[in-house]
């Protein structure tokens, strides 16, 4: 409510409506998400990856053009979660040159996979070739069928 309208134009209000905008603000910054929380949805949304399931391994392959295998990352966090991550940074610029259009993306990736219950993490291995990085997680063999246990009749 602006007090100025109704007519009570003295300091007092004044100081007391900017002190409620400020309290209004405050609440609304308490409910936003986290700086880390907006900069790693930012970098999950805009990795696109394909999943693909083999016979015996799953495969994760993610664009990544110009970047070395030094710039990415590939973990295996709380023992089924697949992270992969980077960083692609800009390339130095030589004096005098001025950018005219700057389309390519640049700055922090990353992608998180829940991993299904028959992939093998400890049998995880990266491959980046021509910009494209390839996963591949083996699965474990199906668990062999128990066979009954046969137990001798005794005759008494």
């Amino acid at each position: 409510m602006d007090f100025r309208l109704s007519g009570l134009d003295s300091p007092l209000f004044t100081t007391l409506h900017q002190l409620m905008d400020v309290s209004d603000e405050g609440e609304k910054s308490f409910n936003a998400p986290t700086r880390t929380y907006v900069r790693d949805a930012r970098a999950m949304a805009s990795t696109p990856a394909d999943v693909k399931e083999y016979p015996g391994s799953y495969a994760f392959v993610i664009d990544m053009p110009g970047l070395k295998s030094g710039d990415i990352k590939v973990q295996v966090e709380e023992e089924n979660v697949l992270v992969i991550s980077g960083e692609r940074k800009r390339e130095e610029e030589k004096e005098g040159a001025k950018y005219l259009r700057m389309e390519r993306r640049v700055g922090k990736f990353m992608r998180k996979f829940v991993l299904p219950e028959n992939a093998n993490t400890e049998a995880v291995s990266a491959v980046c070739r021509d910009g494209v990085l390839t996963v591949t997680v083996e699965k474990l063999p199906p668990p062999e069928p128990k066979k009954p246990k046969t137990i001798e009749v005794k005759i008494a």
